[in-house]
């Protein structure tokens, strides 16, 4: 019988595209974002509950959220919550637990996640993942799962295949970062093109191959903590591991430079979560197409999204497309579709005090 996978599931981001309701304290992964009544967070714990057991979960986050990732996972082994001390993008947090389940493990197969997804059709989720555990036998193999577009999306990134009906992964011809309306028309008509979740599968003996042959300044790093993975000595290693690596993405420094990645093709309700525009596409509307989480009186009001403490009574007149949220100490009001403007949201509001942000 094959052994049960591992899940890395990566939880360290801030969520800048959802302030003011994600903040550097709390962000968006470990809030009830869809009224679940389970974080995002926990809603990708719980979907990988179907794949493997409790102790195979590990959870990267930054070392300020070890409490939260605690708190709402308690099931968790602590050693299995990996506090990154510095963010380092997601090849360093791969990198990171990668070696260290080699050093438990050196048979391991691993998927790596976002926390912070939705999938609606869990079912043909949990097909997809079989059939990537599966085509991630061969070795050397990098799996990553595309998502069927239905729309020219410019907010996500996009993966070319090289069309083969006879197997089910898909030799991987290029990535796109996040393109232009025009050139993601293209890429819908081509037929050739699925958007990147981000999501992954291996062995984990690839992923440190990979590791090795493309960013071989990164391995050596993580190599060195073979003796002080699952130790006490554990987290001062860290500390001078991720002193030592820059900033960089799986995607950049790995994925795009191998040929051995392959794609899984997957249908099955999946969105990144990315901003308020999209979780607007997601929630129920009223007849002009507005999402009201408030006690509000709209008026002339549509394709807006309306999130406010239900104590206050909140009257709109004549807005279209416009976001108004306020979290905490914070009122926010803007095009619904600025979310390339919410990073100098961030920046200024900081500058007014950390208590904004």
């Amino acid at each position: 019988m094959q052994e049960k996978p591992y899940i890395v599931i990566m939880a360290g981001g801030i969520g800048s595209r959802f302030w003011p309701y994600s903040r550097n304290n709390k962000p968006k992964q470990f809030l009830d974002i869809l009224g679940t009544g389970r974080t995002l967070l926990q809603m990708t714990y719980d979907r990988f509950l179907n794949v493997t057991d409790v102790d195979r979960f590990l959870v990267v986050t930054n070392k300020q959220y070890f409490d939260l990732v605690k708190e709402q996972l308690p099931d968790i082994p602590e050693t299995n919550i990996l506090k990154e001390p510095q963010r380092r993008d997601t090849a360093n947090c791969i990198a990171y637990a990668s070696y260290k389940i080699l050093q438990k493990d050196a048979d391991a197969k691993v998927i790596v996640t976002p926390s912070d997804h939705l999938i609606l059709n869990e079912i043909n989720f949990i097909q997809n993942i079989e059939k990537s555990l599966f085509s991630s036998e061969i070795t050397d193999r990098l799996i990553t799962i595309g998502i069927h577009p239905n729309r020219p999306e410019t907010g996500y990134g996009y993966i070319q295949y090289f069309i083969d009906d006879t197997e089910a992964a898909k030799k991987v011809k290029t990535f796109t970062e996040k393109p232009n309306l025009k050139l993601a028309k293209t890429f819908l008509e081509s037929g050739d093109f699925v958007w990147n979740s981000g999501m992954f599968v291996w062995k984990v003996q690839s992923i440190i191959k990979a590791f090795e042959r493309y960013m071989p300044e990164v391995a050596e790093v993580f190599e060195e903590g073979a003796s002080f993975y699952n130790t006490d000595k554990e987290n001062d290693f860290v500390i001078r591991a991720y002193s030592q690596v820059k900033n960089i993405s799986i995607d950049f420094g790995v994925m795009e430079k191998s040929d051995e990645v392959f794609v899984i093709l997957g249908d099955f309700g999946w969105s990144d979560l990315g901003s308020w525009m999209s979780l607007h596409e997601l929630q129920k509307k009223d007849q002009e197409n507005n999402v009201v989480d408030a006690n509000a009186l709209l008026y002339d009001t549509k394709n807006c999204f309306v999130k406010v403490s239900p104590n206050k009574l909140v009257v709109i007149q004549g807005l279209e497309n416009y976001l108004v949220n306020e979290s905490e100490n914070v009122l926010l009001i803007c095009k619904l579709d600025a979310e390339k403007k919410f990073r100098e949201f961030v920046i200024d509001a900081k500058a007014k005090g950390e208590d904004y942000v």
